[in-house]
């Protein structure tokens, strides 16, 4: 996923000057299952956030009622001082807020230049604007050759890629990656952490990332949140994360907390 570095052409969320997505005791809760349990997160602009914990601790619950797709059981979520709870996603849009999905959700009929101007007409850009900048961001993930080939007909890379790049089209303040590295090997996941860090760097766009692949979070997150059981269990760099005995057990059960015990006393 290679990505063309240079300086931003578009703005960014309508100009608006939102420093920070946050989330103030947000509770999912389905029947019995409380999915999302109490979480306090704040996105800040211009920051990489990673979001992590084992399957099933909450992570897209969360980014779920962050981004209008499920309405929080409890709790508030914030752009700025803006109470945005329980807005729907087409409303959350147009102030700067997008995400990608796990499983990629293109109009696989529609050419790749189609679905990456599709976003930019969904939250309002002019259709001569939406298809200028659909061009640049194709070109910027070096794609643009394949502009007219159906969704549908393109490589799993590729469409991963035109997710990314449709959600980037609406000119995010937020921007949330649901496993964006989900079915790509070791050279496609290091190109994808170049992209992410070149669009933070360019756009000035908040990043969460929701990955299982600790290498990419580690490696580009400048923060870490870690939830489990739907709750948080730990925040703070990936120094602090990775040192954390409570991570450690959520991830290795008690045996591997023992185990980096023993090792420490060795130590």
């Amino acid at each position: 996923m290679l990505i063309k570095t240079r300086k931003r052409t578009l703005s960014v969320g309508a100009g608006l000057e939102v420093n920070e997505l946050r989330s103030a005791g947000v509770r999912v809760h389905f029947g019995g299952v409380k999915a999302v349990d109490g979480v306090d997160l704040t996105l800040r602009r211009g920051e990489l956030l990673g979001l992590i914990g084992p399957n099933g601790a909450g992570k897209t619950t969360l980014v779920n009622a962050l981004t209008g797709y499920e309405r929080p059981t409890g709790g508030r979520v914030f752009l700025g001082d803006l109470d945005v709870t329980g807005w729907v996603p087409n409303k959350l849009g147009p102030m700067g807020l997008a995400r990608t999905f796990q499983a990629v959700r293109l109009f696989g009929e529609l050419t790749a230049l189609e679905n990456v101007e599709m976003g930019g007409l969904g939250v309002g850009i002019p259709r001569k604007e939406a298809r200028k900048q659909a061009w640049e961001l194709l070109d910027r993930m070096q794609i643009a050759d394949r502009a007219h080939q159906p969704a549908a007909s393109l490589p799993y890379g590729d469409e991963r890629k035109l997710g990314f790049l449709r959600a980037l089209s609406t000119r995010p303040v937020f921007l949330l990656l649901d496993e964006p590295a989900a079915g790509l090997n070791e050279a496609e996941s290091d190109e994808l952490m170049l992209a992410i860090g070149s669009i933070r760097d360019d756009f000035g766009c908040g990043i969460l990332v929701i990955e299982h692949d600790m290498r990419l979070i580690m490696t580009l997150c400048e923060r870490i949140h870690v939830l489990d059981y739907g709750k948080t269990i730990s925040e703070g760099t990936p120094i602090d994360i990775q040192a954390d005995r409570s991570v450690i057990s959520a991830y290795l059960g008690r045996k591997g907390e023992e185990r980096a015990a023993s090792e420490d006393a060795d130590a």
